[in-house]
């Protein structure tokens, strides 16, 4: 610090005599400023910025963006903003859908067949016709005497699912094997009522019956009676 102040001071007569303590402190106050100059110097170029270089970094191959800039103008390509499918979608109507309604819609129709498990039989419609043949299913054993059936008891159940069906003759069945359009019926009723007209099965069944409960101790007292109806009455005439 003394040797750099020493320098800064200019250079002057070798005799100090010939200086006045005025121009001693001037002379010390150039070399002060100078100084002070000389050392800020020195700071900035220390604290100049350094510089690095980093090395090349290779990214591979990066998707294009989806907006471009030309000038001032910003545009974003249209093919990638929404896939195909989306786009193709876009002008139809789509139909907004109660959550809670979808879903018992779609409850009821699994409902409305058995599964495919069991051909999707579909809900029986109990129609009075059908409810009908139900019926004479049930009494089958009555229709066919010769041909054991099992027992139900209870009143007629109609099956959850069910679906009635036509049968149809095979091209190797023999014609007096089919039944003449004619005399085909459309439900078991008609067919069991054509039958009794021919055969009159049940009528007879039915006199039978009238015939058995008609004979006995009840039916020899109600004949009995008919007689007293028929006679003289006492002190007549």
């Amino acid at each position: 610090m003394a040797s750099d102040a020493l320098e800064a001071l200019p250079k002057v007569a070798s005799s100090h005599d010939d200086l006045t303590d005025e121009q001693m402190e001037e002379l010390l106050a150039q070399a002060t400023s100078r100084l002070k100059e000389k050392e800020e110097g020195k700071m900035f170029e220390s604290e100049a910025p350094q510089q690095f270089t980093f090395p090349k970094m290779d990214a591979g191959n990066l998707e294009k963006p989806y907006a471009t800039t030309k000038g001032h103008i910003t545009q974003a390509d249209k093919s990638r903003l929404i896939d195909d499918k989306a786009r193709q979608s876009e002008g139809l109507i789509r139909k907004v859908e109660d959550p809670v309604t979808a879903k018992k819609i779609a409850a009821e129709k699994k409902k409305a067949t058995a599964g495919t498990q069991w051909y999707n039989l579909p809900r029986t419609d109990l129609t009075p016709e059908l409810k009908r043949d139900l019926q004479l299913l049930k009494m089958r054993n009555v229709l066919d005497p010769h041909r054991h059936y099992k027992k139900e008891g209870g009143k007629m159940q109609a099956p959850e699912y069910s679906q009635v069906g036509t049968i149809i003759e095979g091209p190797t069945e023999y014609l007096s094997g089919r039944i003449e359009n004619k005399n085909r019926k459309r439900t078991l009723v008609e067919e069991v009522l054509a039958g009794e007209q021919q055969n009159g099965r049940f009528k007879k069944k039915y006199g039978e019956a009238q015939e058995k409960k008609g004979s006995g101790k009840k039916a020899f007292y109600k004949a009995l009676k008919e007689k007293r109806k028929g006679g003289v009455k006492k002190g007549s005439g």
